[in-house]
């Protein structure tokens, strides 16, 4: 058996710490130090003809080649989730009015999460991929609301759509068409065989 890499998530996300946890790998998890909005607004700028998925890529990638650079001789993965509504991409909330705002922009509507994964070693990219889901908000009411955001506390403030499909924000939606992890944040399953494919995990 070869001599297996120092595996690093590029990463402070609890919920992808918990995927790759709960899936048995041994990681470190070491965040980014760049600034995502600000790279996000210039990466469309630069190029408008730029989808969802591919900033989402993008992104993953940015992260994980600024680990990389700074740890060569890790395997490093590099994760990214937007969401987008028709042709917006919506950020963080970051506070609570931003929650709210965030959530009736959403409710009674369909939006996309766009969840992209890569590998880089030696700041260069071996392999990435991007899953997308569909999810359909229910119509609720203003009440419904605040109950909901009265429930649901301060965690979802650092979750794009201010919700938590494991947690109360599950009680938000009427359809959801997707994979499980990529709505989690990360497609998780294609990580998982190609980290098998270049044996750094058990067959």
């Amino acid at each position: 058996m070869k001599a297996r890499r120092r595996l690093i998530l590029a990463s402070s996300s609890a919920a992808r710490r918990k995927m790759l946890s709960d899936a048995g790998l041994t990681f470190e998890a070491i965040p980014a130090q760049i600034d995502e909005e600000t790279l996000r607004r210039e990466m469309l700028e630069r190029d408008g003809s730029l989808s969802h998925a591919e900033v989402a890529r993008a992104l993953a990638e940015a992260k994980a080649k600024d680990v990389s650079g700074r740890y060569p001789d890790a395997l490093v993965i590099g994760s990214d989730q937007i969401l987008s509504t028709g042709q917006a991409i919506l950020s963080k909330p970051g506070t609570l009015d931003g929650a709210r705002t965030t959530l009736k922009t959403l409710r009674g509507r369909a939006h996309s999460l766009h969840s992209a994964a890569v590998l880089v070693e030696n700041e260069e990219t071996i392999w990435g991929a991007v899953d997308t889901a569909r999810l359909t908000m229910h119509a609720f009411s203003d009440a419904f609301l605040e109950r909901y955001l009265s429930d649901a506390g301060n965690d979802i403030l650092g979750c794009v759509g201010a919700y938590q499909m494991e947690g109360a924000g599950v009680r938000l939606f009427k359809a959801v068409e997707g994979d499980h992890f990529a709505i989690l944040g990360m497609p998780l399953l294609s990580l998982l065989n190609e980290l098998r494919h270049l044996e750094e995990i058990d067959a």
